[in-house]
């Protein structure tokens, strides 16, 4: 590539509606126009999880997060190479992981919750975007999410709201709220806000 890619960073707390935003962000695309690389896929393995006092694992702190290898992988998409990594499958034994290929296009969204909080990942950021909402509305959301999705109970999904969830937002992503360049409110919609994003975004390709 002759042109270095365009490299958009969207952060926000659990829940806040970052999974459908980029949805509808990678959809105004065409696939060799944009490409996107999540946190999610970098997670470190269940034995390095940390846990809380009462022994449960708590995917909600950053260095569950192999950020190092993250941040590398942005710097050589950045120089155009391209990379591949395997797909976190969250410590499923019985799924088989596939390699995720990451291609070098003119846009390449990065996201997840801790993509402003890791130094290595934030200053390769060309853009910032945070969504935000508010904390009952994304209570509600993980309510209905977790228990569909991930077979938790309400009692376990409060504990994880309560114990890791609000104390990670308020200490290592909210902060960083101020250093976004535009913010997405989303308690009922973001289309307005996703709009702007796109038309801005279309002059980059």
């Amino acid at each position: 590539m002759t042109n270095k890619p365009f490299i958009v960073g969207i952060t926000g707390g659990s829940a806040s509606g970052k999974t459908s935003f980029l949805r509808g962000l990678i959809e105004a695309f065409t696939a060799d126009q944009i490409s996107l690389i999540s946190q999610d896929n970098y997670y470190r393995t269940l034995d390095q999880i940390p846990r809380d006092e009462n022994g449960i694992p708590n995917f909600d702190l950053p260095e569950t997060i192999d950020h190092q290898r993250f941040g590398e992988h942005l710097r050589r998409l950045h120089q155009g190479e391209t990379v591949e990594t395997p797909e976190y499958t969250f410590n499923m034994p019985n799924v088989v992981p596939r390699t995720l290929v990451y291609q070098p296009t003119p846009i390449i969204v990065v996201e997840g919750i801790f993509v402003f909080h890791f130094q290595e990942i934030a200053r390769q950021l060309d853009l910032k975007i945070f969504i935000n909402a508010r904390n009952r509305v994304k209570l509600e959301r993980r309510m209905i999410r977790d228990q569909a999705e991930r077979a938790l109970t309400p009692e376990m999904i409060m504990y994880q709201w309560e114990y890791h969830v609000r104390p990670t937002y308020r200490q290592f992503i909210k902060p960083y709220k101020a250093e976004a360049d535009i913010v997405i409110p989303n308690n009922q919609h973001y289309k307005k806000g996703l709009d702007v994003v796109i038309g801005y975004l279309k002059g980059k390709v």
